[in-house]
């Protein structure tokens, strides 16, 4: 882990970054064609808030695991595990490095997972961030 100083301002930034590419990911309809698309997207969402994370406590991630890590240490509470944050980095990692095309219901359980708990990581991230 490299380390630099905790920047609170930097890491809202990203959170609404994050925020913004989710309610625009949510937003594109789900084909066959789409499906890589929103899986990479939803991911990334996810890890930007990790990463926010990280930023607020001014490390910088050298990897997706740190991001992630970060946000499983959450002390939250959602409809669905908040460990299938992990089972989306698997899947983008496969999409992006051995050309796997996930199937439609791989797609909406990850949008089904994403609409039941996005908000409520989200909002945990920012309130950790504003302490």
């Amino acid at each position: 882990m490299r380390y630099k100083r905790p920047d609170s301002k930097n890491a809202l930034s990203i959170v609404e970054a994050a925020k913004r590419e989710m309610k625009y990911t949510l937003s594109i309809k789900l084909t066959e064609e789409s499906g890589s698309t929103i899986i990479r997207n939803i991911y990334e969402c996810f890890r930007m808030l990790g990463d926010s994370l990280l930023v607020k406590k001014g490390i910088i991630s050298q990897d997706h695991l740190e991001p992630v890590r970060e946000l499983l240490k959450l002390q939250v509470s959602t409809p669905r595990p908040i460990n299938l944050i992990d089972n989306l980095r698997i899947l983008r990692h496969n999409i992006n490095y051995y050309g796997y095309n996930p199937k439609i219901e791989e797609v909406k359980d990850a949008l089904s997972f994403t609409e039941s708990s996005f908000e409520i990581i989200y909002n945990q991230v920012l309130k950790n961030i504003n302490e």
